[in-house]
């Protein structure tokens, strides 16, 4: 085995995804503890706290408790490396989160055990489910009233479509639930509450048929062996083929907020999900363990380090070994790259880095040299596909309080809408910016940035648009004919793919049928490349 199939064989790249507040961040907490990558676990909720979790570190994530950005993390366990991404679950940030998905190789989904399967589960399960990404499903917060366990296992499989196969179950519930049954080590961890420290000395006994196990736990104990009797009887066995392919799902109790639960599904993580895979580029499949470097660019993020007004390029490692400083060509461009600061991450914290391998993310310091979507190579012109942009829904005009703050308001705008915090559109006649978001929280976030990050105010008002359409032609003279003869709704969004916008879907309809040449579109792919040879002719 090559040095480069060994590295990507220990790799582990997924994402955690949920419904807001199901305790998503606060098992990626508990997570890296367990790895060992951080001593004590921040507190997500209390937002007078200190210590807030190691992976909402924006100002306005702090104030309110929620994640609002992807955050990306590194560590190792049992000789695996694993990147770990955790995702913003509230629905206005969904857009983040698709691009992320297309970053990892599995998923890990969080369910809320008192209210089940939630509308944003069922969102980003859909977009796995297009990708056929492999999910493990961790039902959290048993400590409190929930559900009972069956029901939210009838629940997952009817609203997700998939098999489910418990991996642990609970004994109990709320002030008496005891612990979970690991039915594949054939053992109970006996539940004991604390949330800071690790638990390296929970109590574990052996034999799900022990009489020691009656005794303790009497009744919830019996309750769930006749359970685990009744699942074991009717649900098809774990099929790992079922799995990989995104058809069937581990499932496992506990709660994140004590530590419990969270090292069968770590364990999990190493022995089931897959190493990275092939990824498909326009002109060819490339694999995981081809020699030549590939790579490509899934999230910019403005700003981690406010003090130095930086810009990382995320970018996920498709194929061979990255070392600091080689020579890297961005294929959209052309450009060639040699970057030195190269970054691995813990969130906000980061390390230099010399070397990274397939399914690892690296961070690159990026000063407009790259976009969303961008993908990067030793030389060979690829493009990679998937990385998704959606129409927005919502639009706000944005102008600067302060006239003497117009040159932060451009630099501000252009750098969020680089990395994709919100769309900001230029129109191709008038001056005042145009921002498109798909949910109204986007707009706070970007007016709390605007005045934190970059020291201007910004006067957010609403605009008239509510629809928005990519345009493209084959013909490239036609397609400048358009935009001439619609100039005053045609803006150029930040990679200069021109865009028109419309009050009512009614006008789409007649644009459609006026312009019968020209291709609208609700989603564009990473397509800067497209547009700019339709423009350029």
């Amino acid at each position: 085995m090559s040095a480069i199939q060994d590295q990507v064989r220990r790799r582990r790249t997924f994402a955690i995804i949920s419904h807001p507040d199901a305790g998503k961040t606060t098992l990626t907490e508990k997570l890296l503890l367990f790895s060992g990558a951080i001593q004590i676990a921040g507190s997500v909720k209390a937002r007078k706290a200190s210590r807030h979790a190691t992976s909402d570190w924006m100002e306005i994530e702090k104030q309110r408790g929620i994640s609002v950005a992807s955050s990306v993390m590194q560590m190792e366990y049992r000789d695996c490396v694993i990147n770990l991404l955790d995702t913003p679950g509230h629905q206005d940030f969904s857009e983040d989160t698709y691009r992320v998905l297309t970053a990892v190789d599995a998923a890990l989904m969080v369910i809320d055990a008192a209210n089940g399967v939630e509308p944003q589960t069922r969102r980003l399960l859909q977009v796995c489910r297009a990708r056929n990404t492999p999910i493990l499903t961790f039902v959290n917060k048993m400590d409190r009233e929930v559900q009972e366990p069956l029901a939210l296992m009838d629940e997952i499989e009817r609203e997700l479509g998939m098999g489910v196969v418990p991996f642990t179950w609970p004994v109990g519930m709320a002030k008496f639930f005891g612990g979970v049954l690991d039915l594949r080590k054939q053992q109970m961890r006996v539940f004991s509450p604390g949330e800071d420290k690790r638990h390296d000395d929970d109590e574990i006994i052996d034999g799900l048929a022990n009489p020691l196990l009656a005794q303790r736990f009497g009744t919830a104990y019996e309750q769930a062996a006749g359970e685990i009797e009744l699942v074991q009887e009717a649900a098809p066995a774990f099929d790992e083929a079922a799995f990989l392919a995104g058809r069937q799902t581990p499932m496992f109790f506990g709660s994140a907020i004590n530590n419990f639960g969270v090292k069968e599904v770590l364990d999990a993580l190493v022995d089931l999900a897959p190493p990275p895979g092939d990824k498909p580029a326009i002109q060819r499949t490339v694999g995981a363990t081809e020699p030549k470097f590939s790579g490509v660019v899934f999230k910019i993020q403005a700003n981690m380090d406010p003090a130095h007004r930086d810009r990382i390029a995320f970018v996920r490692v498709a194929s061979g070994h990255f070392t600091r400083g080689m020579r890297l060509k961005v294929t959209r461009s052309g450009k060639e790259m040699r970057p030195n600061t190269v970054v691995t991450f813990l969130s906000q914290r980061r390390e230099l880095l010399e070397e990274a391998y397939a399914g690892d993310i690296i961070g690159l310091p990026n000063h407009g040299v790259l976009q969303l979507g961008d993908t990067l190579t030793e030389g060979e012109p690829l493009q990679f596909t998937g990385l998704p942009f959606f129409a927005p829904e919502m639009f706000r005009s944005v102008e600067v309080a302060d006239p003497l703050k117009t040159k932060q308001l451009r630099a501000g705008l252009t750098q969020l809408g680089e990395e994709g915090a919100i769309q900001v559109f230029r129109p191709v006649a008038g001056s005042v910016l145009l921002l498109g978001a798909v949910g109204q929280l986007q707009f706070e976030v970007v007016a709390h940035r605007l005045e934190h990050e970059y020291g201007c105010k910004a006067r957010i008002t609403p605009a008239r648009y509510s629809v928005a359409r990519w345009v493209t032609c084959d013909d490239a003279k036609e397609l400048q004919r358009f935009i001439d003869g619609n100039a005053h709704r045609v803006a150029m969004d930040a990679v200069d793919a021109p865009c028109v916008l419309l009050e009512y879907a009614g006008e789409l309809r007649a644009m459609q049928d006026n312009w019968p040449k020209i291709q609208f579109h609700a989603l564009r792919e990473h397509a800067g490349l497209v547009f700019q040879k339709q423009l350029d002719g």
